[in-house]
């Protein structure tokens, strides 16, 4: 019943009995089963001390049989401890004793155990031959437990050799058996084998589907050492995908775990994941110094295969730090380890890293033989992930000894793999991060066909490239709108969607009790950080229902999620005559501009990611000083370093020099890439002005439109074709109270006995996002202004304590085209979900009131409108992940039906934010001008008034999404 301690305490009572009548039988049996409690509470020695009681008393009384399981339970311990040889010989000398006794079930037992230690010694062969005699005998004694506890051993073998079928096989036979006789710790070991070849074979999402099923059951069994494992596999698949600091927060719960249990095993290689977690964040020393303390561990216990691992990853840090004979032999002393205990997949991943560095010295033809090898073993052992970066290294090698055909060949195989195993993770948040870590092997590719295009101009690769560079970027929200439109609730188990409702209740209870505390000056730094663990806890479990959601959902399984388009397709469905596509690719060794028209198509090569982002981030800083002039740097000449200042001709002549012939269409629509989403391109300069006295912006001759990707307008258009247009025009919220001591609150007991809510509510995304929550006053004048453009029947406004979440949350806000929110935005670019508007945090009684909408209740909106206008603070803006571009809010209006949306890319002083809207709304009101045109109207309207002048109050306004 795992109740371990109960079990202890009535063998205690029974052990001073059973010494009194001296019935040494019954006491040889009560120390045995002590030491069975204390061993599978981890306590090793202790149970090691038990059993060495026990065993002279069953030889003195003629027990063969209780004898021969000691022995075996004796050898156990040995073999827990790292001590194989030592327990090779209890076992060896309790198996005759069990077989003169006829004792099948014990014999059963010893053989499993002496083959257990011939597979940790890589004795595989030898190991099953023990586990195939070990089966029948339990199988014929109706032993369910132990028949199960062999067959999951039978599969671990054929795991290691590769045959993951066959290892899925045999435990599909363990599972139901270990759950027929209630062996919560067999069914926990089981679930959590089963994990283990899913995420071998990259199929992680169904990995920690399995993991979270073992995880409990090890708990409830009080299993630590299972327990430790389990959160270690957990760990993996998180680090593999990405989740760096997720899979860092599981390790450190396992650690602790393998030590209280003297698992020293299980120890070190938790020591060694954590190392890997610090190496690739970069923290290299900081991985060396967990690695060192792996190492003795693994060599202690004679874990071979974990000595091997660890020398692998010493051999990874100084290969990163570019000490390549280091990494060489610490991978050759790791590389007859892997082969020494049959560890293929191990072994395929030192062969990869011994080529790489062969290839890094410029041996190329060593490098090949090696990684050919890796390759072989990859494959044999189903290790697609590995197999996939070996086909990069592959084509990497290939393409510097001039083989490009060979090495695109390779490259597509690489890429293809990816693909494969990207879908088949069904939470987006993973799947994101997975993308984020294979995105060196798109540049790859797409450096590859470019380099073809220049050596074959008509063969049509830099076509390719084009369509690589789609399939690179924004992918999950490309999935993501795909999913919107489908309803994936229907037909989901109602108790799922009746605990999603609840999560957000708890969500909802857990952010108004954080205001709360962070609202009282008595709280603690621990109450603090209790609140910030709880509302971690629930949001992770909210993120896990999500895609248990989505996997139970039949419309989610039905889905059929778009290819990314290609050249022709972006030309015959996106363009029109008036438009031309700009695409950005940066690169670590190159960079790309592709220039698309409906009937034309140019490639160009640019200068590195880290050149381009260099002055993206001066041109980014200079727009951010309300006294900055385009042409005119006198007046902030002192104060604004010159590097800043040239950056407006430097970056314009870098994005557009080339491409500037054919600039002669009326609308550009870009597509950015890393640091060149954050800076609007309308305050860039044309090409042939820029490195003149009076640059002028680009925005002066045409209309500007920012997309994700090309492919995401097509999903976008596919959304709304036929969509009804809402009967009402204007929902508006404006001026909201943030703070407790704001001049609307009267009557209030509350006033003066809390902290200003600007230092305390949101305490990390407004730290984080370095604004206050004052007052925006100009809202309110802002709003106004755009009412009165507005039939009053048409109309909705929320304004001061109503500009709250019951307004944005009421389903008739669906009823109109334009949505304005008109207050304070957040941006965490370290954790988007906290990332959100802020709209009231307090009610007329001066009560705090949960006034953040977070990015995740923005994706639970149903907002069908033609436009949502975000004028707040960075509501264009977001985290920068690899391959998706910026995760931020537009995605979750994008997702909750807005086709489009007007957002700011930086702070923008209230005044100019007022006069700004107000101008855009009549340009599109009155005026009858499509978004696009009202907001490049409203810029040069703004330009040519003296107190706006500056692109500081103009340019941070941007169009994402359909222009038309």
């Amino acid at each position: 019943l795992g109740e371990k301690q109960q079990a202890l305490e009535y063998y205690q009572q029974a052990l001073p009995l059973s010494q009194a009548v001296s019935d040494r039988a019954l006491e040889a049996t009560t120390l045995t089963s002590i030491g069975l409690v204390y061993s599978d509470l981890g306590e090793k020695q202790r149970a090691l001390e038990y059993y060495q009681q026990a065993l002279p008393l069953f030889q003195a009384v003629g027990d063969r049989a209780g004898e021969a399981r000691t022995l075996n339970n004796i050898g156990l311990v040995y073999s827990d401890l790292g001590e194989k040889q030592q327990a090779l010989d209890y076992y060896q000398q309790a198996l005759p004793l069990s077989q003169a006794v006829g004792d099948r079930a014990t014999e059963a037992k010893t053989l499993n155990n002496i083959g257990g230690v011939y597979h940790e010694l890589g004795e595989k062969q030898q190991a099953l031959e023990y586990y195939q005699q070990a089966l029948p005998l339990s199988q014929a004694v109706g032993d369910r437990a132990q028949a199960a506890r062999t067959l999951n051993n039978i599969g671990l073998v054929y795991s290691d050799l590769g045959e993951k079928q066959q290892a899925l096989e045999y435990y599909q036979q363990a599972l139901p058996l270990s759950q027929a006789v209630g062996d919560r710790a067999g069914e926990a070991t089981t679930l959590n084998n089963i994990g283990n070849v899913y995420s071998e074979l990259g199929e992680k999402q169904q990995a920690l589907e399995y993991y979270q099923q073992a995880l409990p059951l090890s708990r409830a069994v009080g299993n630590r050492a299972q327990e430790a494992a389990t959160l270690n596999n957990i760990g993996d698949v998180y680090h593999e995908l990405g989740e760096k600091q997720q899979a860092l927060e599981y390790y450190q719960q396992a650690l602790p775990l393998s030590r209280a249990v003297g698992n020293r095993a299980g120890e070190a290689r938790t020591l060694n994941n954590i190392g890997g977690v610090y190496s690739g964040l970069g923290e290299k020393q900081q991985a060396l110094d967990y690695y060192q303390q792996a190492l003795p561990l693994s060599q202690d216990v004679g874990d071979r295969g974990g000595e091997a691992a660890t020398l692998n990853n010493i051999g990874a840090v100084y290969d990163d730090l570019g000490e390549k004979q280091q990494a060489l032999e610490y991978y050759q002393q790791a590389l007859p380890l892997s082969q020494a205990v049959g560890d293929r997949a191990g072994e395929a991943i030192n062969l990869n890293n011994i080529g790489s560095v062969y290839s890094d010295l410029g041996e190329q033809q060593q490098a090949l033989e090696y990684l050919q090898q890796a390759l072989t073993l990859s494959q044999a052992v189903g290790d697609r992930t590995r197999e996939a970066a070996t086909l990069s290294n592959i084509a990497f090698v290939e393409r510097s000894r001039g083989n490009l055909q060979q090495a695109l060949t390779q490259m597509q195989a690489s890429i293809e793999i990816i693909e494969d195993l990207r879908t088949k993770i069904v939470s987006p948040e993973l799947r994101q991060t997975y993308f984020a870590t294979v995105q060196n092997e798109y540049q790859f590719y797409i450096d590859l066909l470019m380099q073809l295009h220049q050596q074959n101009p008509d063969q049509g690769y830099d076509k390719l490239a084009f369509h690589a560079s789609e399939r690179s970027r924004a992918r999950t929200l490309l999935e993501l709108l795909t999913e919107a439109n489908a309803n994936i609730r229907e037909g989901v188990d109602p108790d799922l969607l009746q605990q999603e409702q609840t999560l957000n209740a708890k969500l909802d209870a857990t952010e108004k009790q954080r205001i709360e505390i962070y609202s009282n000056p008595d709280s603690t730094p621990a109450q603090q950080t209790a609140i910030e663990q709880q509302r971690q806890q629930l949001l992770a479990s909210y993120q896990q229902l999500q895609d248990q959601i989505r996997a139970t959902s039949p419309k989610y399984a039905a889905l059929k999620y778009p290819q990314p388009l290609t050249l022709e397709q972006v030309q015959q469905q996106i363009l029109d005559e008036d438009t031309l596509l700009l695409q950005y690719s940066l690169g670590d060794e190159n960079s790309y501009l592709w220039a698309v028209t409906k009937d034309g198509f140019t490639s160009y090569q640019l200068p590195p990611r880290d050149e381009i982002e260099t002055f993206a981030l001066r041109f980014y800083n200079l727009l951010q000083i309300p006294g900055y002039e385009i042409g005119n740097p006198r007046g902030i000449a002192k104060v604004v370093p010159r590097d800043n200042v040239n950056s407006v001709a430097q970056l314009s002549e870098l994005l557009f020099g080339q491409v500037a012939e054919q600039l002669t269409k009326k609308r550009i629509l870009v597509v950015a890439d890393g640091a060149l989403q954050y800076i609007p391109f309308a305050a860039l300069a044309t090409p042939e002005t820029a490195d003149t006295d009076t640059p002028i912006p680009l925005i002066n001759q045409y209309e500007l439109v920012n997309l994700p990707s090309s492919s995401t307008l097509a999903i976008i258009r596919d959304q709304i074709n036929g969509r009804q247009e809402a009967p009402q025009q204007l929902a508006i919220l404006a001026d909201p109270v943030f703070m407790d001591n704001d001049n609307r609150l009267k009557n209030s007991s509350n006033r003066g006995t809390e902290l200003d809510l600007n230092q305390l509510f949101l305490n990390r995304s407004v730290r984080v996002s370095d604004i206050e929550l004052n007052r925006l006053p100009g809202t309110r004048t802002e709003a106004e202004a755009i009412l009165n453009l507005v039939a009053s029947a048409t109309q909705v406004n929320a304004f001061d304590f109503d500009a709250n979440r019951d307004f944005i949350d009421n389903p008739q806000l669906q009823n109109y085209q334009i949505i304005h929110l008109a207050t304070h935005g957040i941006l965490n670019s370290e954790a988007p979900e906290l990332s959100g508007v802020v709209l009231s945090l307090v009610d007329k009684q001066g009560n705090p009131k949960n006034g953040f909408l977070r990015l995740h209740d923005i994706f639970n909106l149903n907002l069908p409108a033609e436009l949502v206008v975000l004028s707040a603070c960075q509501t264009g803006l977001g985290e920068e992940i690899r391959g998706e571009g910026l995760v931020g809010l537009t995605r979750g209006f994008m997702y909750a039906g807005a086709p489009r949306l007007v957002v700011s890319l930086w702070n923008v002083d209230d005044a100019a934010t007022a006069e700004f809207m107000t101008r855009f709304y009549q340009l599109m009101l009155d005026d009858g001008l499509k978004p696009a045109q009202a907001l490049r109207e409203t810029q040069l309207q703004m330009q040519r008034d003296t107190q706006w002048k500056s692109p500081y109050y103009w340019a941070a306004f941007t169009l994402q999404g359909e222009w038309d």
